[in-house]
């Protein structure tokens, strides 16, 4: 234990020495991360958007915004002239939607970061919208959807998810709705704009083979005039995240071979209740390790050919799953099984101390060896300065070393034994029909359970 919380006050310490913050006079979070390792940089605008602002209106609409960040912008006349400055630099871009931030990222020579940093500022300071480049765009978001929809799985998730987070899906809707999507305008575009795209509602972050005081003196060069708008969560609050009533059980029919089980509970959020999010880190962790109780009882047995367990981290109630594979033959037995031990995750003793020293171990190094890559590095700082805070990255080694069993033996207590979940099954109609499977044979034992046919 001395060892390893030795080795997170190190890597704190390492991680303090090259990262360092600037927050401009508009609210613009400046975050530089100097390593001069290859003569690489990478600059990354984090935007607090994404699914979790998403009235049902603007379902998907976050997602279009992303596509049409790269477009005509009072600087360049369409995408193609973005595009050309982009190659002149020798830069590659890209973006992404996520829950709780939206993301766009430039990756060049770092002799051509000061070009790097305008182009983004250009970008997002004056989009045009230009409604030929969004009927285009639209067409793109569709084809991912038509694809998304295509799977298997699809519909059984966007269920899941409407289900564990009732009235409140379209905030976690990344992908969107189809029919919001179809009838998108430039107006739309331009309230999220006003809205959520805002100085003081973004970091740019810098990394790679940089010099961090000429990266703040530039980035207050072209972004620092930039007028700051009113908070967007103080306009339009977000709205709390109702309790589940009751557990629920969902099950879809496709053209499948194997089964597929998802049981989900609303976690804990990382803004409100952050020892639990380490807590659930190392929890899964151990349930995860070959050898463990839990991977010996339900995959060396032969009952599931697989069970993973996870919590995704949010500040908006981040989802707990337990998902497994199995047959359509050993499914009931399989499912008893495992709701049996659920049961049994918040018994004292469920983990020892020196099961997770080696858990914590492992999770430490790989913390480590996620650091070594700049460009990855400046995707993870964006995503915990947007859920959390920058602080909860730089301590988060150091604090899931304290865990202990009685933590998560709490944690256990507190989100899932005997909570509301939501089990969805994924399996054909003929094994379906073949093993008499119903709702009530899915469902969780929960007082208060319902089934959803």
């Amino acid at each position: 234990m001395l060892t390893l919380t030795s080795a997170a006050a190190a890597q704190r310490a390492a991680l303090e020495k090259v990262i360092k913050r600037s927050v401009l006079r508009n609210g613009l979070e400046v975050i530089a991360v100097e390593n001069h390792g290859i003569p690489i940089a990478t600059v990354e605008l984090n935007v607090k958007n994404g699914a979790f602002t998403q009235r049902p209106e603007y379902e998907g609409l976050a997602h279009m915004y992303e596509h049409m960040f790269f477009k005509a912008s009072k600087a360049y006349p369409n995408a193609e002239a973005f595009g050309q400055r982009a190659a002149e630099l020798g830069a590659r871009y890209n973006g992404t939607t996520q829950e709780e931030r939206v993301n766009y990222y430039l990756s060049l020579p770092s002799d051509s970061v000061r070009g790097g940093i305008a182009l983004i500022a250009d970008a997002v300071r004056g989009p045009l919208f230009l409604p030929q480049e969004l009927a285009q765009e639209k067409q793109v978001v569709l084809g991912e959807y038509d694809r998304n929809e295509a799977s298997p799985g699809f519909e059984i998730m966007q269920n899941l998810g409407a289900a564990l987070y009732p009235g409140n899906s379209s905030r976690k809707n990344t992908i969107g709705n189809r029919e919001i999507l179809s009838s998108v305008t430039p107006e739309k575009m331009r309230f999220i704009q006003g809205r959520y795209y805002v100085p003081n509602n973004m970091a740019l972050i810098v990394t790679g083979d940089i010099d961090p005081s000429q990266i703040f003196a530039y980035a207050d060069s072209v972004l620092g005039d930039w007028a700051r708008g009113p908070d967007p969560f103080q306009v339009d609050p977000v709205p709390p995240i109702p309790a589940l009533s009751g557990s629920s059980a969902i099950i879809k029919e496709a053209e499948v071979g194997a089964v597929t089980v998802l049981i989900q509970w609303q976690g804990p959020s990382v803004r409100r209740d952050r020892a639990s999010t380490y807590a659930a880190d190392v929890f899964s962790d151990a349930l995860n390790t070959k050898g463990s109780r839990f991977q010996r009882l339900l995959t060396d047995s032969g009952l599931w050919t697989a069970v993973g367990v996870n919590y995704y981290t949010l500040d908006q109630v981040g989802p707990i799953t337990i998902s497994g594979q199995t047959t359509p033959e050993r499914l009931k037995e399989a499912l008893v099984v495992l709701w049996r031990e659920i049961e049994k995750l918040d018994d004292p003793g469920y983990f020892s101390a020196n099961e997770l020293e080696s858990v914590k171990a492992q999770r430490g190094t790989d913390n480590q060896f996620g650091l070594e890559k700049t460009s990855e590095l400046t995707h993870t700082v964006g995503f915990w300065w947007a859920v959390a805070d920058l602080d909860y990255f730089l301590g988060y080694v150091d604090n899931m070393a304290r865990q202990t069993p009685a933590d998560l033996q709490r944690y256990a207590s507190r989100f899932i034994v005997g909570r509301p979940s939501v089990t969805g099954v994924l399996l054909s109609k003929q094994d379906r029909v073949r093993i008499r499977l119903t709702e009530a044979d899915v469902v969780g034992p929960v007082k208060g359970a319902k089934v959803v046919p």
